[in-house]
């Protein structure tokens, strides 16, 4: 076989097997990590793993979410791929109302961005926001070799991603608004965004970050996030209130050791839910404390793959819209795991943002399967016309060939 058919086959339209089974597997893993983590002293360790499937509620709804899974990736695989490319700013408008909605209706105190459903079910709107972003951040930023190079296309940008920042700021979901962030810088630098402008924009928002943590302890806020940025600085002074869960959080990791103690043990801080929200956000020291440092590289390894998978699809993805889809989505899961592995070992503020397919919960696990199933029907939609040429060097990624087919909208 040739170099040359090698290419193409890299370039061929099809159906990604090996992201579906890395995926898959995750999530079989995320099943196990919350069925370890809701173990309670009630529980009988002599039983089965299925009756302790069985027995906990919380693990049986996750097996909803991860059957309800492929239903949400078929979804996305069936849309037609010019649907995305001509209703991105419908789809993002809708998601902006939505979000409006819910924090205008909700009455919760401290943090409004849970809708309720039916059966004690809720919906997290701002989780399904990120998707809309990614589609409409992939319009915008293809529409040229040098987006944002005119005063015109750098406040369409920002202005896109300020909206629903700001509103899901104020319903109190700093973690979502970091994730929209953190996966529009790395859709700029995909996307041909100078270097430059980069720079600059990073500089304004760790200045404006800085300078609002500044007036917050000037004024004597007692705002959640403040005390979770103050717990993190400051464990030792914190130590009983706002780094508690942190901290809790070392130790179970540590715990583990080499290969960890294994599930279902009694006396575990698992158990004994010494680990608050040790089934959702902080489902890494669950996996640390129970399969111990080999676990937890495990994790880390799978991920990698995950990623790098989808950075070599996007390689040979030439229709730029689609390519930073794929971008958009590797961007959205690196910030999810990077920020959640850092916040359990200490090295990062509690932000509340879960762990991709292993962390308990509904929307982010919809959300996530959702950006999966947008990267398989950017490669299903290729086309072999594009497959003739010499991929881009990825090196200098803002310099693309004009040779890139595009397409009308």
């Amino acid at each position: 076989m040739n170099e040359r058919t090698v290419e193409r086959r890299a370039y061929r339209a099809h159906t990604d097997v090996i992201l579906i089974m890395l995926v898959g597997i995750m999530s079989l893993m995320g099943i196990v990590a919350v069925c370890v983590a809701t173990y309670t002293p009630e529980s009988n360790s002599d039983i089965s793993f299925l009756n302790h499937v069985v027995e906990s509620s919380y693990t049986m709804r996750q097996c909803l979410f991860v059957l309800v899974a492929p239903l949400v990736v078929g979804a996305l695989l069936v849309i037609p791929y010019d649907f995305l490319l001509r209703r991105a700013e419908m789809i993002y408008w809708a998601m902006v109302v939505v979000l409006a909605v819910v924090t205008v209706t909700n009455r919760a105190q401290g943090v409004k961005a849970w809708l309720d459903v039916i059966w004690g079910y809720t919906i997290q709107p701002s989780e399904f926001a990120k998707l809309s972003m990614i589609l409409i951040l992939a319009k915008q930023l293809s529409r040229s070799t040098r987006p944002m190079a005119t005063f015109r296309s750098f406040t369409q940008v920002m202005m896109t991603v300020a909206i629903p920042s700001i509103i899901i700021l104020a319903e109190g979901e700093t973690g979502s608004m970091l994730v929209i962030i953190a996966l529009t810088a790395v859709m700029m630098y995909f996307s041909g965004v100078s270097l430059k402008t980069l720079g600059v924009l990073a500089s304004i928002a760790l200045l404006g970050i800085l300078s609002l943590y500044g007036i917050m302890v000037a004024t004597g806020s007692t705002d959640y996030r403040l005390a979770r940025i103050s717990g993190f600085l400051n464990p030792d002074l914190y130590s009983s209130s706002d780094s508690y869960q942190m901290q809790q959080s070392q130790m179970a990791i540590g715990s583990g050791g080499l290969t960890g103690i294994g599930m279902f043990v009694d006396g575990s801080m698992s158990q004994l839910n010494y680990v608050p929200a040790d089934w959702t956000d902080f489902i890494y020291a669950t996996i640390g404390e129970a399969w111990g440092f080999a676990g937890c590289m495990t994790v880390l390894v799978m991920y990698i793959l995950i990623l790098l998978r989808m950075l070599y699809l996007a390689y040979f993805t030439r229709d730029k819209f689609g390519r930073l889809i794929i971008c958009g989505v590797m961007g959205m899961l690196l910030f999810h795991v990077f920020e959640n592995i850092a916040m359990t070992l200490g090295l990062m503020p509690i932000t509340g943002i879960p762990l991709p397919f292993l962390s308990y919960g509904g929307s982010n696990m919809v959300t996530n399967m959702g950006g999966i199933g947008l990267v398989l029907n950017v490669t299903r939609n290729r086309s072999l016309s594009d497959a003739v040429s010499t991929p881009q060097t990825w090196h200098n990624p803002y310099r693309y060939s004009t040779k890139f087919k595009t397409r009308p909208y």
